[in-house]
């Protein structure tokens, strides 16, 4: 191969990563307006052109990338949640030691659903129940962020011993309120402090019942399903036909 060729193929693969860069940039740029245009105008004041002005890219641009408004809103939606994750993890992640905790962990994913961000998402949501086009796209938008909160509740704390089916309903629930407090939160932004005292009794609960990483099961922790009851507790060991909880009342009965 000679010189001039191999400088063509090293210059051509610079050129397709510059490229490259500059179309994962503009696209970024276009993601994040329409988050701000989400929160800032809602649902029915978003446009492709004002995203695109907000952007500071050019409409035909816009076009390139994400034809239609729908196409646009739907990247926006994988983009959140993605973003979201990655960002409560690494938050959670440089926490101090001592406060790397269910405390911890709920306080972040609080400031989450405060966040921007997570107001674009339940504009989206709340958008769809009227909106017929929006609708098909946000239909799962509830079950997808309970399954990355989930997903990042077994990465922090997998020691947990909790029942599957119990940490689920747990999960829900916490979501429910943190998105009932949320839309509170956006409206009066806790002027009576109402949601903190909420939060600091969620919090004493959930330290009754979710491990410390690294420390031992804390004792009013619900039993798994299938977990049994300690045999000891009976102060008898059973024998071969399993009657030893009849055994104690027999023997009254012969000494008396």
């Amino acid at each position: 191969m000679s010189v001039s060729s191999r400088r063509r193929r090293r210059h051509g693969g610079g050129t397709r990563r510059t490229q490259e860069e500059r179309r994962s940039r503009t696209q970024a740029r276009l993601l994040e307006a329409t988050m701000e245009c989400l929160v800032d105008l809602g649902w029915s004041g978003t446009s492709t052109t004002e995203v695109a002005r907000r952007a500071g890219v050019s409409r035909g641009a816009q076009q390139h990338h994400y034809p239609t408004k729908m196409v646009l809103v739907a990247a926006a939606l994988e983009h959140l949640l993605e973003a979201q994750r990655l960002a409560y993890e690494t938050a959670f992640a440089v926490l101090p030691k001592e406060r790397r905790n269910v405390t911890g962990a709920l306080d972040l994913l609080w400031e989450v659903f405060r966040g921007r961000p997570a107001k674009a998402l339940m504009e989206l949501a709340v958008a769809a129940r009227t909106d017929e086009e929006l609708r098909p796209l946000c239909a799962d938008l509830n079950e997808r962020i309970l399954q990355t909160i989930a997903e990042t509740f077994e990465k922090l704390f997998p020691a947990n011993t909790l029942p599957p089916d119990f940490t689920d309903t747990m999960l829900r629930g916490l979501f429910a309120m943190f998105v009932g407090l949320s839309i509170q939160n956006a409206l009066d932004d806790d002027f009576r402090g109402h949601q903190a005292a909420v939060l600091r009794q969620v919090k004493d609960i959930a330290q009754l019942i979710v491990p410390e990483p690294g420390g031992p099961t804390p004792a009013n922790a619900p039993a798994p399903a299938d977990a049994h009851a300690p045999e000891a507790a009976s102060g008898t060991a059973p024998d071969a036909d399993g009657d030893d909880a009849h055994r104690p009342a027999a023997h009254a009965a012969g000494a008396s």
